[in-house]
């Protein structure tokens, strides 16, 4: 079996930063005391969608000098140029937007949201908006104050400040391909066949458009599917979207992924630009473990869940073959009841970041969404499910479980007449920017959520 790279258990290590989360703070505090768009647009965000501004923030735009360009380096940022913003520093430690450093005597902060015409629409704001409709980068000024501005930002894989030349046959092209990728057929006779579909579907798509544009249109595609399956999600979307903000809050996007197709998930996320980063054991009992994959331009990450052994956590197991196993566990058992969560089941869960308090109590007392207990409570990260929504199960799959001995008669007569787990929406916080997760929690959680724990607190007598 392929060995992984010795630094690869060491080169992931993520810590709470925070001296960068004090800067942050600081420029996020000057904003809202200086304008009042700002401020209204916190306490709108904390006591209607249970979220944080400092947690929509895109980058903050700060007066060029000496000292900021010295404290910035000093807490851990890095120069990283970007077109319209020479002096850009980002923060590879951690999770916190870019500071932008440039003339002038004014303070922004530039809040991040799926589409500025709907936040324009949302506020019934009247500026311009720069970018074309379509654009890859449009943005529009939200809020003024004495020296101190509130900006809308909307991004679709650039990472620039400059609005990019725009092209009307390629905006074409790209709502063309945007809708293939949300009507791709996810069932066909094979999974193997399957991924071919999806894989011809994003190379003609990357051909036309790029891998970064694409990555973010596939990506969007999925969150739409997944919410039409899921109700806290349909319920917290439109609460989002009353101010007009979307999904903009999304912290990655998990996948539950049989052994056999393993391989197949990865190579689509790595075409899509999506690189590895730390990979996850649950541990013997467990028996199941996880690759994180991000990609630095859209910002999107991946959880990507599969059945593993301790031995192959060692290897190169991304990318090698895995081979069938007796014992399905439970994200194979999943997969075996819903299908491949990147083709015909859809993702297990998006997790956003949040006010966590804030969104448990909300939800629940508008709209009768409960709160799993959290399977973290550190102070710099918190996280929960909400409780899992319920899908009914194809009775085929569950003859194939049957047959092969992995699900016992009295659960399949559960899993066809009950249905079963199919997803939850995670309600996350995160603090001093801490990028990691929890593996011990993680762990934890999966046992709680397996479809034959559940079925056996269902059965008569139970």
């Amino acid at each position: 079996m392929p060995t992984a790279p010795a630094n690869v258990f060491r080169q992931f290590h993520w810590e709470p930063q925070p001296r960068a989360q004090a800067f942050v703070s600081e420029m996020t505090a000057l904003v809202t005391s200086r304008c009042p768009g700002a401020a209204v647009l916190a306490n709108r965000m904390k006591n209607e969608t249970g979220t944080r501004l400092i947690d929509w923030l895109d980058h903050i735009a700060v007066s060029k000098s000496d000292s900021v360009r010295n404290r910035l380096l000093e807490i851990g940022f890095e120069q990283r140029s970007q077109p319209g913003a020479p002096e850009c520093f980002v923060h590879e430690g951690g999770m916190f937007p870019a500071v932008v450093l440039g003339e002038g005597n004014v303070t922004r902060l530039g809040v991040k949201v799926e589409s500025v015409a709907d936040f324009a629409a949302a506020w019934e704001i009247h500026e311009p908006i720069q970018g074309q409709p379509l654009s890859r980068f449009r943005t529009m000024q939200a809020s003024a104050g004495e020296g101190a501005e509130l900006w809308v930002v909307e991004r679709h894989g650039y990472r620039g400040y400059s609005v990019p030349q725009f092209d009307d046959a390629k905006a074409v092209t790209m709502l063309r391909h945007a809708e293939a990728l949300r009507r791709r057929k996810r069932n066909f006779g094979t999974d193997a066949e399957s991924f071919a579909h999806t894989n011809n579907l994003v190379d003609a798509a990357i051909a036309d458009l790029g891998v970064d544009l694409t990555c973010d249109l596939f990506y969007a595609g999925e969150r739409e599917f997944w919410m039409r399956r899921n109700r806290a999600a349909r319920v917290q979307k439109a609460r989002q979207d009353k101010l007009g903000l979307g999904w903009a809050n999304h912290d990655h996007h998990t996948y539950r992924s049989s052994r056999s197709s393993f391989s197949a998930l990865v190579a689509l996320w790595e075409k899509l630009g999506l690189r590895c980063r730390e990979r996850f054991y649950a541990g013997a009992e467990a028996g199941w473990g996880a690759q994180v994959m991000e990609q630095p331009v859209t910002g999107i990450i991946t959880f990507n869940d599969v059945d593993m052994s301790p031995e192959e956590l060692l290897g190169d197991f991304a990318h090698s073959p895995m081979p069938a196993q007796e014992k399905l566990g439970t994200v194979g058992l999943w997969c075996g009841l819903h299908g491949e969560a990147a083709l015909q089941a859809g993702m297990h869960h998006l997790e956003a970041q949040f006010d966590w308090h804030a969104l448990r109590d909300q939800l629940e007392a508008e709209a009768g969404v409960k709160t799993m207990d959290p399977f973290t409570t550190f102070p710099y990260l918190r996280q929960a499910f909400t409780e899992g929504e319920r899908w009914s199960v194809d009775p085929k799959r569950v003859d194939r479980l049957l047959v092969a001995g992995t699900i016992t008669p009295e659960q399949a007569e559960l899993f066809k007449s009950k249905g079963a787990i199919g997803s939850h929406l995670e309600n996350l916080e995160r603090n001093d920017g801490f990028k990691g997760f929890n593996q011990q929690g993680v762990s934890d959680i999966i046992a709680k959520t397996d479809p034959r724990r559940l079925t056996a607190a269902m059965a008569p007598g139970a």
